[in-house]
Formats: C-alpha cells, structure tokens, sequence
C-alpha cells in the first residue's frame, strides 16, 4: 500500500470511529413512561441519576400540564405565575446549559402541591464547563418541542453511522 492510501486509510477509519461513539449528552425522558403529570414521585426518579451540561430533560405531558422552569423560593412553596419559562405544548426539551440546581414545576394550581415538581442538580459537563457549588436561579433555557423516545439516548443518527461507514469503506475499496 502507498503512503496515500494509508493516509486516507486512517482517516476514513478516524472519521467512523467518530461517527459510532456516543455522544456523551444524554436526554433524560422525565418520569421515563409515565412522563410528566400527577401520581409520579420525581425525587424518586432522579435518584441515581448524574445531570450533567449538555444534558437535556424531555419532558412528555397531556394539555392538561405545563412546564415551568421557576425559582428556587417558587418551587419550594408551589408559587405559579412567576415562571421564567413556560411551555404546554405537550412535548417540551430543556438543555441543561448550566451547572447548579433547576426547578420545574406544573404551572396548574394545585399540581405542584401534590408533587408535580421536579429539582435538577446539573454537574459541569467538562472542564471548559462554568460551575459553582450553590445552587443557581434557573435562567430562561431555549425550549424545544421533540418526543424522546427513552431515558438516555445518544445523540448520533444510526443512519448516519451506517452511511459513514459504507463511504468509509468504499473509500478504503477503491483506494
């Protein structure tokens, strides 16, 4: 083999190792199946869970609940109608971008109190991460609606891995 076929050897196997190792974000599907609504203990679900930056909640809910990202003096009495973001469109992703304590609540009086609440202790994701030790105000977070389809899923497209890995062969064939 010549130095060349070498060379774009080794890139092309790069570039597919690169394409098959998951991401390491991962999307937390709140409550898992019962998803976002009354009757679920969150305390429960996120013990044993380790949030980090770059994580997200997917949060999945019936029309009848909101997602309301609030402060930590809201959420400790259930206080509705000072959120600092809201959503109720029945699908809602929040990225973690920042390290410290979030809140959500259901913004429906009277779901809160009975236990619709959620607190999430975000680690930093990496060194490059900014992180202090007390728990942050919630800032506004940029808000999605998707579907996840389970707890932790990665973020790299199977199709994509597969179409990598043909090109990458193809490549190497010809070569």
């Amino acid at each position: 083999m010549t130095s060349s076929s070498v060379g774009l050897g080794m890139a092309c196997l790069l570039l597919v190792s690169c394409m098959v190792v998951p991401s390491l974000a991962k999307v937390y599907t709140v409550g898992d199946g019962s998803g976002w609504t009354t009757g679920v203990d969150y305390s429960t679900w996120t013990s044993g869970k380790s949030f980090k930056v770059g994580d997200s909640l997917a949060f999945n809910y019936p029309s009848s609940h909101t997602v309301d990202e609030v402060s930590s003096s809201d959420y400790s009495s259930c206080t509705v109608g000072n959120a600092i973001t809201t959503d109720n469109s029945g699908a809602t992703t929040i990225a973690l971008k920042k390290a410290g304590t979030h809140y959500f609540i259901c913004g429906v009086v009277g779901h809160c109190a009975t236990g619709m609440k959620l607190a999430v202790k975000v680690e930093a994701g990496s060194p490059a991460a900014a992180s202090d030790d007390k728990p942050s105000t919630p800032t506004p977070s940029t808000t999605t609606t998707t579907k996840a389809p389970n707890s932790s899923s990665w973020r790299v497209s199977p199709l994509m891995a597969v179409v990598t890995t043909w090109v990458a062969l193809f490549l190497m064939v010809i070569s």
